[in-house]
């Protein structure tokens, strides 16, 4: 047992929060310097049904001329039809409380069942095209399938399949580098505001999801998403739209996002919401502050300006560490 750790028993046996029977008990244990692999293993099978499904697709590509297409789409098929019917065997059934597998492994055979339906339908629509040139319905039913398969099954990594297609429903596309690298934001007004009004029903439905004790552990999951989109889209808005006048209502947007972002990160003491909302409430204000800065004449103060600038960046990380700090002490009281 290390150092810190007898520290920390210690603590308890001298608040009398365990007795000395229980103390010397957890003291051999320790002693016994016994560790899980159960992260390990479940990265491994991450990993695993990750490598399956990019060889299936591998496969697909490599394949094409010999296989035929009728043929890939029977085995997709098949797996997939394999994969689901163990799953639907060994569940409990849907609960609104969270739940788990007995076994672990069927987790993820519902995470390659669900990664395997998008591959089918995505290939069923770009060979055959069932559904015409309507691209966002072929995108709209793997969706729905993984939402079915996230809530049925209790599985957080489907979720994000699922809140992934229902984005790219809606014209977006919500992974980091194309969010940020996104010209559509630029192009399509609409866009930016298709994007907010998503952010905000997914918060709407984490206020539902409360009320009604539903599934109440995918909130953080729903709640990053709308972090992430909402404020991008705004941020990228007032950076683009800025001499248009409409500017203001994306910074009252950004400035309402943060709000509720810093509240709600408090409530389930969720630092990583906290983090990134001071990132992007800090990218917004200083977008502002230079583009209100263009239309100031700083001729006869650059010299004093240049000379705040590092300062300006220097107090702004510490008070970043600062308040990390503090917030880790708020959720540990």
């Amino acid at each position: 047992m290390n150092k810190f750790d007898d520290q920390a028993t210690k603590a308890l046996l001298e608040k009398n929060l365990i007795t000395e029977n229980q103390y010397q008990e957890i003291s051999a244990y320790r002693s016994l310097n016994i560790f899980s692999l159960n992260a390990e293993l479940k990265l491994f099978l991450y990993l695993s049904v990750l490598l399956f499904t990019s060889g299936i697709g591998i496969l697909i590509y490599n394949n094409i001329d010999t296989i035929g297409h009728i043929g890939i789409l029977s085995l997709l098929l098949v797996v997939i039809g394999v994969c689901f019917y163990y799953c639907f065997k060994n569940s409990k059934g849907f609960q609104k409380q969270e739940t788990t597998f007995e076994h672990p492994v069927l987790e993820y055979l519902v995470l390659a069942a669900s990664i395997l339906t998008c591959i089918f339908i995505g290939y069923l629509q770009f060979q055959y095209k069932p559904f015409g040139s309507n691209f966002r319905l072929a995108t709209l039913i793997p969706t729905l399938v993984s939402f079915f398969c996230a809530y049925y099954f209790d599985n957080k990594s489907v979720l994000t399949i699922a809140i992934t297609g229902l984005a790219a429903y809606v014209g977006l596309s919500v992974t980091p580098q194309d969010l940020l690298n996104n010209s559509n934001f630029y192009e399509d007004q609409s866009l930016s505001y298709s994007a907010i009004i998503l952010g905000v029903l997914l918060v709407l439905w984490t206020i539902y999801s409360s009320r009604n004790q539903l599934k109440v552990h995918f909130n953080i999951i729903y709640l990053t998403f709308a972090l992430h989109i909402i404020s991008i889209a705004a941020i990228s808005s007032l950076f683009e739209y800025f001499e248009n006048g409409i500017w203001f209502l994306f910074l009252i947007v950004l400035a309402a996002s943060s709000f509720y972002f810093y509240k709600i990160s408090h409530e389930l003491k969720a630092i990583s919401l906290y983090v990134f909302m001071i990132i992007y409430a800090y990218i917004g204000i200083n977008i502002f502050f230079i583009r209100i800065m263009e239309n100031i004449n700083f001729s006869d103060v650059w010299v004093l300006f240049i000379m705040i600038l590092p300062i300006y960046f220097i107090g702004s990380i510490i008070m970043f560490i600062k308040l990390i700090k503090t917030f880790n002490k708020e959720i540990a009281a």
